[in-house]
């Protein structure tokens, strides 16, 4: 949302419109736990056995299995409420596990089960045939106990929304209408909105390990993923197996630096993309790089005081016009699209390709429904985690400083602190280290021109990490497993199916 700057989402796998159906009722014999899943339950808390204890009854859904895991509403409180956590699993194809493979796409939001094609997909067979593959929804997202918010026009309404952040009237108001969003998703969702934190997830994490028959949690996560799956490195650190953590997050950092870090990042990506544009046919930006970036600049300029028509009843806004710049800038193969887009708007006047970016990155259908709770679980989650100042002096300052290093998309990523300054319930916090000390080597992998992920977070989450492996991807894009080169597959590979990770520092 435009009051929200920081992209942390994930819009690969929008772009892929990579989807699955929906669960069928028939079942098969549940398969049990492991031997060992009575040693692996990783708790000796009597309130919390029920949890680690649980035996899975899975169904049968298409191709795959689904089942509902059990977890506390509130992790201080074991014995009371209850939630449920959402799996989909496809079996290893060769018949014979060595364990499970957890999976999340980043976020926070994005439904793992609903993008697992995607990661059939990216995982190498001969990985999918050593394990099973788990996806799974954190709380407060889609297939799991969700957070409910607003009605779809609503959703509309704030997605398009361009508030004046330029007086201290406009700010107020602005933190106004986000907490009525807020309130919405409180009186929608009820006690669960204020335990949708990325700590109770991770702990949710450890009862599906035990639950699934797995000793140590073997895991690959993306974007926010990464910081899902540092986090529960933090909290169990004996209980991590093989863990690939791709587009890193540093879970250390507040929301201005992320903010600064992501417009350096998505300025970068769009320097590279002009550069691309440029030298290519049919280019509608002129001149090098720094004038082509200034066109891109007046184009936002003339949509903030006249949205463009997009042949719809809804017009192309400025909050619009970013997200729709902004969603292909995360995997070079759709840069083609944005010089549709910028051709359509900039020689045209017709924002119809931007606003199917923009739609596409928010998972809004053309019908006006949206694909997931994914624009609700973003807000919920963010606000919990962090609660960063809506002082106006504050913002105005953290403006000017990101304005510096990101002169054409820095308004975008500024005045985040009126997103949940109003918010309804308190915010839960970070850990107060992320070290996990005594855990086996976790890969950590940063591409170097990441827009929403900068390298530098990949590099610091490395080495807050005491057994953190550095790999990097040399290139473009969000994100490297999967959609890079080889090297990066196979280091990868190697690391899952053996555990020999790649010496840090290793370049691809």
């Amino acid at each position: 949302m435009p009051t929200r700057p920081t992209l942390r989402r994930c819009a690969l796998v929008a772009l892929l419109a990579l989807g699955l159906a929906g669960c069928v009722a028939p079942k098969h014999q549940a398969s049990a736990p492991t031997s060992a899943a009575a040693a692996t339950s990783g708790t000796s808390d009597p309130a919390l056995a029920r949890f680690y204890d649980q035996v899975l009854e899975w169904t049968t859904c298409g191709s795959e299995q689904c089942a509902d895991a059990t977890v506390p509403l509130d992790w201080s409180e074991p014995d009371g409420e209850t939630i449920t956590v959402a799996l989909r699993r496809v079996p290893a194809s060769s018949g014979e596990p060595v364990g499970s493979l957890l999976v999340n796409p980043g976020g926070p939001g994005r439904s793992a089960i609903d993008t697992l094609g995607f990661f059939r997909q990216v995982v190498s067979r001969e990985v999918l045939a050593a394990y099973d593959l788990v996806a799974f929804d954190p709380r407060g997202v889609q297939h799991s106990s969700p957070v409910t918010c607003v009605e779809p026009a609503e959703l509309d309404a704030l997605t398009s929304w361009v508030p004046d952040l330029s007086t201290d009237e406009g700010i107020a108001q602005a933190v106004e209408r986000n907490g009525e969003f807020g309130q919405a998703c409180l009186e929608r969702t009820g006690p669960l909105l204020g335990h949708v934190d990325t700590i109770s997830a991770a702990r949710d994490m450890d009862v599906l390990r035990a639950a699934l028959g797995d000793e140590a949690l073997t895991y690959l996560g993306f974007s926010y993923g990464t910081e899902l799956g540092a986090t529960y490195a933090a909290l169990f650190p004996e209980r991590v197996g093989r863990m690939v953590l791709d587009g890193a997050m540093n879970p250390t950092l507040d929301s201005g630096e992320v903010a600064a870090g992501q417009a350096a990042g998505f300025e970068g990506a769009l320097r590279a993309y002009v550069a691309d544009c440029q030298a290519g046919a049919a280019c509608p930006l002129g001149g090098d790089v720094d004038a082509g970036l200034a066109q891109i600049t007046r184009m936002f300029d003339r949509i903030a005081a006249n949205p463009l028509p997009t042949g719809t009843e809804r017009e192309l806004t400025l909050a619009l016009a970013f997200s729709g710049v902004a969603a292909p800038l995360y995997a070079q193969a759709s840069w083609p699209l944005l010089t549709q887009a910028l051709t359509k708007a900039m020689e045209e006047g017709d924002g119809s390709v931007l606003l199917q970016l923009a739609d596409s990155y928010y998972g809004r259908a053309p019908d006006g429904t949206y694909s997931s709770n994914q624009n609700e679980a973003f807000s919920a989650v963010l606000c919990l985690d962090d609660r960063p100042s809506a002082d106006p002096d504050d913002m105005r300052a953290d403006a000017a400083e990101v304005a510096e290093v990101a002169p054409t998309v820095g308004r975008f990523f500024s005045y985040g602190g009126v997103a949940c300054e109003a918010w309804p319930v308190p915010a839960v916090g970070a850990l107060e280290s992320y070290a996990a000390d005594g855990a086996a080597p976790v890969l950590v992998i940063g591409t170097t021109n990441d827009p929403a992920t900068p390298y530098a977070w990949a590099e610091q989450l490395a080495g807050i990490l005491s057994s953190g492996v550095l790999l990097t991807y040399e290139g473009e894009g969000h994100t490297a497993y999967g959609r890079s080169n080889q090297c990066v597959k196979g280091a990868v590979d190697t690391y899952l199916l053996t555990g020999e990770a790649p010496a840090d520092g290793t370049r691809c």
